[in-house]
């Protein structure tokens, strides 16, 4: 039997882009996935491709920038389900590429709430369930801004370096639990905020999501010992 059989990770993002091809993915190898994002059509679709797989899925239509319904999800989840064994925040805007000077305050107030604090108010919220598991899991998305800024993209930059911060410190915290937290650079893919800010680049070009999925769904499992690290995924 499959060391995931069973198990319940929940994915941010999930309809579409890197979420949507990992919740499909993690379904393949036998996770009950909990999907959240905004679009309930979306989701509506992807539940309908799981179960065409023979997997589970539990849709959860939020706006990541309610923080209120995040702290609610996680006694929802305790209820359900007594526990989480993964965590994959794969949900993130771009919103606009900016002069750094030129960036307003509603701007930076999404992207910020987006990219950082939602992630912040899930590790809050589900800190306990990942607790409850014998192998809790979370894994967050980064992206090579976040240590390298470039011009314009100073605001995007800005909130994963925050997260990147937030997560290696977290993952510093939990070395006398089993939970272990970790980073994902999925790097250039063929997504619809890829095409938002290079919308000349032939997308062909790029891995798609489905092909970066599986690195972070093996992040996931059980077996995965590493903590407190940044993976840079590598197309084979």
């Amino acid at each position: 039997m499959s060391e995931t059989k069973g198990r319940i990770a929940l994915v941010t993002g999930a309809s579409r882009g890197i979420g949507r091809a990992l919740a499909l993915e993690l379904a393949g190898r036998g996770w009950r996935v909990v999907c959240v994002a905004r679009a309930q059509k979306a989701l509506e679709r992807l539940d309908d491709d799981i179960r065409a797989r023979g997997g589970e899925a539990t849709l959860v239509p939020l706006d990541l920038r309610d923080v209120g319904a995040i702290d609610q999800l996680g006694g929802a989840l305790y209820e359900r389900f007594g526990k989480l064994d993964g965590l994959a925040g794969c949900a993130g805007v771009l919103v606009a590429l900016t002069p750094a000077h030129q960036a307003t305050p509603s701007l930076m107030d999404e992207i910020m709430a987006v990219n950082f604090t939602a992630n912040q108010r899930l590790i809050r919220a589900l800190h306990p369930l990942l607790r409850a598991s014998d192998a809790g899991r979370a894994v967050f998305l980064s992206s090579s801004v976040a240590r390298k800024p470039r011009a314009y993209w100073a605001p995007y930059a800005a909130s994963k370096a925050a997260l990147d911060a937030f997560v290696t410190s977290y993952a510093g915290e939990l070395n006398v639990t089993p939970i272990k937290a970790n980073l994902f650079n999925p790097g250039a893919t063929r997504t619809a905020m890829r095409a938002k800010a290079y919308p000349g680049e032939d997308p062909m070009t790029l891995p798609a999501p489905e092909e970066v999925a599986p690195a972070i769904a093996d992040m996931l499992a059980p077996s995965y010992s590493e903590n407190g690290v940044l993976v840079q995924f590598e197309r084979r």
